[in-house]
């Protein structure tokens, strides 16, 4: 049976997830579009992306283009079956309503 993971569960995190899981697994996303898609601060952001990576849910790549670092991150084989379980979980719900 699925099950809820309480890291993903935290809105802005859920949020998160469920828009790199929509990109192809070679996909990535950069920090700055994501900021914006969500509408969210840099350092709200930031720690969301800490504590996702910490639990190994997404990848975090960082490069310079024209001296200027950015960041681009996608999500894991792992965080993918993680996010894909709290949703079945979440879905049971509504079927047994």
């Amino acid at each position: 049976m699925a099950q809820f993971n309480e890291t993903i569960h935290q809105p802005v995190r859920l949020q998160i997830m469920a828009a790199l899981v929509t990109l192809k697994k070679e996909d990535e996303v950069n920090f700055s579009h994501l900021r914006d898609l969500l509408d969210v601060t840099d350092g709200n952001l930031g720690a969301h992306l800490r504590k996702l990576e910490e639990s190994g849910f997404i990848a975090i790549k960082k490069e310079f283009i024209d001296r200027k670092p950015r960041s681009f991150i996608s999500a894991t084989q792992k965080g993918r079956k993680v996010f894909q379980d709290h949703v079945e979980a979440l879905e049971s719900i509504i079927r047994n309503k």
